[in-house]
């Protein structure tokens, strides 16, 4: 009886310590991982922010997404369908757009005979994350300013909303700031603040396990202290909080 039930809290452990390990991709990074595969990248540019030339248009380029959503599409029912048909319901009906798509040399491919519902899901929210959102909280907002001006984007990816690849870490990922496991990096502003400051926060840069990963990864996250401005880690982490709760 007692080997049983060290066999069973040995396989509990096992199963709490995978669950930690397992990747927990927000939707927009994995939509941005299937726009990759699906080709979209080949119109809509790298990561879909430096559309292609379209002769014969009067736009003159495929549409990005991070400046040219809202021209095209004003709701995510909207990015839905654009995807899923390849046009609006409304643009199906306009005989402007339609002499607008012939013209072009390319026009948007229909997925929806090649995607499930929920992979149109996480399109919709990887093109809504790349297009950004309205931030109505004064301090928040600057701090997402501060964020990009300092590059923390570049690796976090727009809005801190993506998980770009990091090979060598414990996930193999840089983690996204809404993500499900980033508490398990930072649990409140003072982790917050150390690792913006520091590059690594107390609790991980002394744990040997941790810090295995985090020396072994491609990516390291860098210390800003000699960069930061008074109020800007504040600032930052009321934008982090203000994601979160979206």
């Amino acid at each position: 009886m007692i080997r049983v039930l060290v066999v069973l809290a040995v396989l509990a452990a096992l199963f709490f310590a995978w669950q930690g390990l397992k990747p927990q991709l927000p939707a927009a990074e994995r939509g941005r991982r299937l726009a990759q595969s699906l080709g979209c990248f080949g119109c809509h540019g790298p990561d879909g922010i430096r559309g292609t030339p379209n002769v014969g248009r009067n736009d003159k380029t495929v549409p990005t997404f991070d400046g040219d959503v809202m021209m095209y599409a004003k709701s995510d029912e909207e990015i839905r369908q654009w995807i899923a048909n390849g046009g609006t319901d409304k643009r199906f009906k306009s005989a402007t757009w339609h002499e607008q798509r012939e013209k072009g040399a390319l026009e948007m491919p229909s997925f929806k005979d090649r995607l499930s519902a929920p992979q149109i899901a996480e399109l919709v929210a990887f093109v809504r994350a790349s297009a950004g959102v309205e931030i109505p909280d004064s301090l928040a907002k600057f701090g997402l300013t501060r964020a990009e001006q300092l590059g923390c984007t570049g690796c976090h990816g727009p809005g801190g909303r993506f998980a770009r690849r990091n090979p060598g870490s414990l996930k193999g990922y840089v983690p996204s700031w809404d993500g499900a496991d980033f508490p398990e990096l930072v649990r409140d502003s003072t982790e917050f603040r150390r690792w913006v400051e520091h590059g690594v926060c107390q609790r991980l840069g002394g744990n040997p396990a941790a810090r295995f990963f985090l020396d072994r990864a491609a990516l390291h996250m860098p210390a800003f202290e000699k960069h930061l401005a008074p109020g800007d880690v504040s600032a930052m982490w009321a934008y982090v909080r203000w994601l979160r709760r979206m």
